[in-house]
C-alpha cells in the first residue's frame, strides 16, 4: 500500500473556500483544459527528445578541441621561435669560433693559443647544447603536430554529427514550432481565466510530477497520476463539483469523467 504523501487537512487549504458549484465546476474545466494543453506541448517537446541537448554537447565538444588547437598551435609557434633562436645562436657561435680560430694563427705565444682554444672549445660546447636544444624543440613540435592532427580529425567527425543532429533538430522545429507557438499562446490565455492561488497550485504540482500531469481524472477507481485507489465516498465528492479535490497520495487535482468528456468536446469544437 502506497503511503499518502500528505494528509488531507494539509492538502485542503490550497484550494479552500470554495463558492458555488457552477464557480468550483468552472474552475475544474479551466484547469484540465490547462493540463490538456499542457500536456500536447509536452508531447512536441518529447518528440524532439534530447536532440537540443545532443546538439548543445556536440558544440562544446567541438568548442573544446578548438581550445587545444589554438592552444596546441602557440605552443608549436613557441617552439619554433626557440628552434630558430637556436640556430641563430649556432650561426653567433660559429663566427665566433672563425674569428678565434683566426686569430689563433697571429698569437705570439702558447698561452694566449690556449686561451683561444679554450674559447673555441666553449664555443663548441655551446652549439652541441643548442643543437641539443633544437632536437627536443624538433620532438616536441612533431608531437604538437601529430596531437593538432588527431584532434583536427575528431572535430571533423564532431562536425559532421552535429550537422545531422542539427538538420534533424531543424526539420523537427520547423514540422512543430508553429503548433508549439500556438498552444503556448493558448496556454497564457488559458491562464488568465485561473485565480492565481489555483495557477500557483497546478504549476507546483505539475513541476513536481515527473509526467507533467497536475490534473488527472479518476480511472477505474484510481488516481490518473499515480494510480492508487480512491474510495467510492471521495469519488462521489469529486463527481459532485462541490470543492476541488486532490489525491490523497500525490497530491494531483483530480477530475470526473463529466469534466473530462466535457473540455475535451469543447476542445473538438
Amino acid at each position: 500500500m502506497a503511503k499518502k504523501v500528505k494528509k488531507e487537512e494539509e492538502v485542503k487549504p490550497i484550494f479552500k473556500n470554495e463558492e458555488a458549484d457552477a464557480t468550483v465546476e468552472n474552475r475544474l474545466k479551466a484547469l484540465y483544459r490547462l493540463q490538456k494543453i499542457a500536456s500536447e506541448i509536452d508531447k512536441i517537446r518529447i518528440i524532439r527528445g534530447e536532440l537540443p541537448l545532443q546538439v548543445q554537447d556536440l558544440e562544446d565538444t567541438i568548442a573544446g578541441l578548438n581550445t587545444r588547437i589554438n592552444k596546441l598551435s602557440e605552443q608549436q609557434k613557441e617552439y619554433e621561435t626557440e628552434v630558430t633562436g637556436h640556430k641563430n645562436d649556432i650561426l653567433t657561435y660559429q663566427e665566433s669560433i672563425k674569428k678565434y680560430t683566426d686569430q689563433q694563427g697571429k698569437v705570439k705565444n702558447n698561452r694566449e693559443f690556449e686561451s683561444l682554444a679554450k674559447e673555441i672549445e666553449f664555443q663548441n660546447l655551446e652549439i652541441q647544447l643548442s643543437e641539443k636544444k633544437i632536437r627536443e624543440a624538433t620532438r616536441n613540435i612533431e608531437a604538437i603536430k601529430e596531437n593538432v592532427e588527431k584532434y583536427a580529425l575528431e572535430r571533423e567527425e564532431k562536425q559532421k554529427d552535429l550537422d545531422v543532429k542539427k538538420a534533424e533538430l531543424d526539420d523537427i522545429i520547423k514540422d512543430t514550432s508553429e503548433r508549439e507557438e500556438l498552444l503556448v499562446k493558448r496556454a497564457e490565455e488559458e491562464e488568465k481565466h485561473i485565480e492565481e492561488r489555483y495557477l500557483t497550485a497546478f504549476k507546483r504540482i505539475r513541476n513536481n510530477a515527473k509526467n507533467g500531469l497536475a490534473v488527472v481524472t479518476v480511472d477505474r477507481n484510481a488516481c490518473g497520476g499515480c494510480f492508487n485507489k480512491i474510495a467510492h465516498q471521495r469519488q462521489m465528492e469529486i463527481q459532485m463539483h462541490k470543492k476541488i479535490i486532490v489525491c490523497e497520495y500525490c497530491g494531483r487535482i483530480l477530475v470526473d469523467e463529466a469534466i473530462k468528456t466535457e473540455v475535451e468536446n469543447e476542445i473538438a469544437e
